[in-house]
């Protein structure tokens, strides 16, 4: 359906009359540089282009009052000494002659992009507006902001969409209080705001802006505030928050990020709601960092991959300060969050480690320190960062395609084949791909595999018979470490076990889902059972899978449906959308030859870039899931740094 850009060139119109250090950041270069990088790198002709309308009085009322509204609108007539004296009425405010216009422009560009949303005219979009909203309240200015743009598109969506549910991500530096009381009481609205707080010493100095404000009323729970109390957080903090603060409770029911890491933010909400995602500028007052983030959000929305992240992913003691404090205000009035903080990580637990002992200390020494969980970028991942994103997105490399397959146009359905010798010679030693059909199945991954390491096919996905499974996962692992993989994650559903000869050299993350018990039989070596319910699945995926690839950074991803995986398509899909943001988007689905033709075409689409399928209705993990989940964060915590999500008490 696309991705829709909305502007209108008049929101550069309103600007500083008079000096004021405070407000001068605030200026229409804002809207200029981040449209112009756009064009640079051809993502504005990628995008549905809408030019934005006005709200009406109507539409702005549906969260600020008559007088407020009436007393903007008034400022068209007033010259440069009256709108001096009434901006110095309110708190980092100023007032110009086209500013009504201006701010009726921004809230109208929230409600066209809503509406194209809703009524399927694109799946996602931008709108690139000034001046900002979410410090707007509903009789004041506040912050740069006149009209909360962001809160009139949600209470649009509800009147006249019929919403039930919507999710506001703040991520913006400052705390977004205008929306916070627009809807603190309001359970319809679930809103998150990650910000700069410093323990309320720095703007808005607002004692509600701590993680115990959490709504009132009917909207308890609805609030939630992640307040950062150090400056310098990075991509591995905000990362955290979303993996276990945020994404939990949107299922259910001067800072350092750089601009890759708002692509990885962007990527993470957009497997929720069916992909429905608008976007709204707020704040971003460096041009150069507000340019590019403005690029990284346009290009994930158009389902490009995102860019790997750098730094060490490693959130700081701070960050797990808030990421915790947050957590625990709001346990009381979300299940997910209930049963981690009150289920104890257990010692030794008979039913999920091997003949009721604890696994095995996990190895350390040279093998580790060869492979530490956050390296430096490999020559494949600079690859990534260098060059343009291929133009084969998705290839489907399948023996006998089914005529019932239906994939996007865009989807490839391969082809070619490796090599017959050069096929025989990986086969070799693998005495299930002897057979015609296996040996078959296996030049077709090569092939695809090349594809994908030589950056002609971002991703794929490539079947196999039942039989040759392992083995040719086997094959798919070392063909990927000895042709430009530095580091590959392989996540393997089903009766799948690692390969015996694979090097324990640290540059293979090994997760099966699907074992019998819940172990840690290395860093690098990690088993856990299938969760019975969607709860555990979601869980098993935001509080252990994600954290371990993010931490372990690959340059390369294979997810492996094997004999017996249990995963439903929907489930499946998910894992895939999720997974899609490591590697630049490399990732190959390998699945058995019988699966269904849905479960091959729903693969392509998320793969692709689409958002998954629902889930269906929203269920609790059981105790056995959580139970193992705890287990394995608690032997894998001192390893994998990105799996805390509370910080380590110093004696």
């Amino acid at each position: 359906m696309g991705t829709a850009l909305v502007y209108h060139e008049d929101m550069t119109a309103t600007r500083l009359l008079w000096d004021d250090p405070e407000c001068e950041i605030e200026r229409p270069e804002r809207l200029t540089a981040a449209l112009d990088r756009l064009r640079q790198r051809g993502l504005e002709q990628r995008c549905l282009r809408l030019s934005a309308r006005e709200a009406s009085k109507e539409e702005l009322g549906l969260v600020h009052s008559p007088e407020y509204v009436s007393l903007v609108r008034k400022t068209q007539v007033l010259g440069e000494k009256e709108l001096q004296a009434l901006s110095g009425q309110f708190d980092a405010i100023y007032f110009h002659p086209s500013t009504f216009h201006c701010a009726r422009l921004a809230a109208g560009a929230g409600l066209q992009l809503v509406d194209a949303v809703l009524t399927g005219a694109v799946q996602n979009g931008l709108a690139l507006v000034r001046p900002p909203g979410h410090h707007s309240q509903r009789a004041a200015a506040n912050g740069f902001c006149v009209f909360n743009n962001v809160a009139i598109a949600a209470a649009h969506a509800k009147q006249k969409h019929g919403l039930h549910r919507i999710l506001i991500v703040d991520w913006d530096v400052h705390h977004g209080q205008g929306i916070q009381y627009l809807f603190e009481d309001d359970p319809s609205v679930l809103y998150f705001s990650w910000h700069r707080y410093e323990h309320g010493r720095f703007w808005p100095f607002l004692r509600e802006s701590d993680a115990d404000a959490v709504g009132r009323g009917q909207g308890l729970g609805f609030t939630v505030n992640l307040p950062w109390n150090q400056v310098g957080m990075g991509n591995a903090d905000y990362v955290a928050a979303f993996l276990h603060l945020l994404l939990p409770l949107a299922f259910e029911g001067q800072m350092q990020a750089t601009p890759e890491c708002f692509a990885h933010l962007t990527h993470l909400l957009q497997v929720l709601a069916g992909g429905r995602v608008c976007a709204m500028l707020e704040g971003g007052y460096h041009l150069e960092s507000l340019a590019e983030s403005v690029c990284m959000t346009v290009q994930t929305l158009l389902g490009d991959p995102a860019p790997p992240l750098s730094g060490l992913m490693v959130p700081c003691q701070s960050a797990l300060e808030s990421i915790q404090s947050a957590r625990a205000a709001q346990a009381p009035y979300w299940k997910s969050l209930q049963l981690q903080d009150v289920t104890p990580v257990p010692t030794s637990p008979s039913t999920h480690s091997p003949e009721g002992r604890p696994p095995p200390l996990l190895p350390g020494g040279p093998m580790c320190k060869a492979a530490a969980p956050a390296p430096a970028p490999s020559s494949l991942l600079d690859q990534l960062c260098l060059c343009p994103a291929p133009s084969v997105r998705t290839t489907v490399a399948l023996t006998a395609p089914d005529i019932t397959l239906v994939l996007p146009p865009d989807v490839i359905q391969q082809e070619g084949s490796a090599l017959r010798e050069e096929t025989e010679a990986w086969a070799r030693p693998h005495e299930s791909l002897a057979r015609e059909e296996a040996l078959t199945a296996l030049g077709k991954l090569l092939y695809l595999l090349d594809g994908m390491l030589d950056g002609q096919v971002n991703s794929g996905i490539a079947a196999t018979p039942a039989s040759a499974a392992a083995a040719t996962l086997d094959v798919a692992i070392q063909r990927g470490l000895s042709h430009g993989a530095q580091r590959l994650l392989c996540v393997a559903l089903g009766q799948l076990d690692r390969p015996p000869d694979l090097a324990h050299d640290g540059r293979t993350l090994w997760l099966n889902i699907g074992g019998k018990e819940a172990a840690a039989l290395s860093m690098f070596h990690v088993a856990t059972p299938l969760p019975v319910m969607t709860g555990g699945f979601l869980s098993c995926i935001l509080g252990l899978v994600l954290p371990l690839a993010y931490g372990f950074q690959p340059d390369l991803v294979l997810v492996a449906l094997g004999p017996g995986h249990g995963l439903q398509g929907p489930h499946a899909a998910l894992l895939a959308a999720m997974l899609r943001g490591l590697a630049g988007g490399r990732v190959l689905a390998l699945l058995e030859e019988d699966s269904t033709p849905q479960l091959a075409g729903i693969l392509a689409r998320v793969l692709r870039g689409e958002a998954p399928p629902s889930l269906g209705p929203s269920s609790v993990a059981s105790p056995e899931d959580v139970q193992a989940l705890m287990y394995l964060r608690g032997q894998l915590e001192p390893q994998w740094k990105m799996l805390q999500c509370r910080p380590h008490l110093v004696v």
